[in-house]
């Protein structure tokens, strides 16, 4: 395999955006090659197949969506209250939603991993990571609720993501008087963390 870190970060991104826009049936490495604006042929030297491809691409995945540590930082400057709490489900829904292709696949990886057992097997590995890293994080900062709670915020904002980034007429106009997404984020939060204690 050829040993170029720029040309293969750029295959991966190029393949990001195939996942994203074609599905995981049309990521092909000709598909890679001709997103990246390469010759044909360049993404089947930087890996060695298919699955190396969708791994790689699940690392860079994690990467493009992470939160920013200056943003973090910031925010962990405030009181550890449920607006905290909420500030940070505000930041994770503006990161999906500049990165709109790199959230779509995501999703793409997570049908594909219903196709691919050796998939499945690395994509829960490294999804259950980012969990264990949420609710470290949540109890290293002092944050309101335990590990339950964060659990139900990741189904809750993971499905209101969903929503918001595939179908955002579904919610739009349903629920009069509120605003979507920034209303359902406060009312994911207030229903999920609990009150402090007095």
């Amino acid at each position: 395999m050829v040993s170029n870190p720029e040309r293969r970060a750029a295959l991966v991104d190029a393949g990001v955006e195939v996942l994203a826009r074609e599905g995981a049936r049309g990521l092909t490495f000709r598909a890679v090659d001709t997103e990246a604006g390469v010759p044909v042929g360049t993404a089947s030297n930087y890996f060695t197949g298919r699955d190396d491809l969708l791994r790689q691409i699940d690392a860079r995945l994690h990467v493009r969506l992470a939160p920013d540590p200056e943003v973090v930082a910031g925010l962990m400057a405030r009181p550890k209250d449920r607006s905290l709490v909420a500030a940070f489900m505000y930041d994770l829904m503006a990161r999906a939603t500049r990165d709109r292709t790199g959230y779509l696949a995501l999703l793409e990886m997570r049908l594909e991993a219903t196709r691919r057992p050796e998939l499945r097997a690395s994509f829960t590995k490294s999804v259950r990571g980012d969990l264990e890293e949420a609710m470290e994080f949540h109890r290293d900062a002092g944050l309101p609720g335990g590990d339950e709670t964060v659990a139900v915020l990741y189904l809750a904002m993971l499905g209101l993501l969903l929503e918001h980034l595939t179908l955002p007429d579904v919610l739009d106009g349903a629920l009069p008087g509120v605003s979507v997404p920034e209303d359902l984020v406060d009312r994911i939060v207030a229903t999920v963390v609990p009150e402090p204690q007095a």
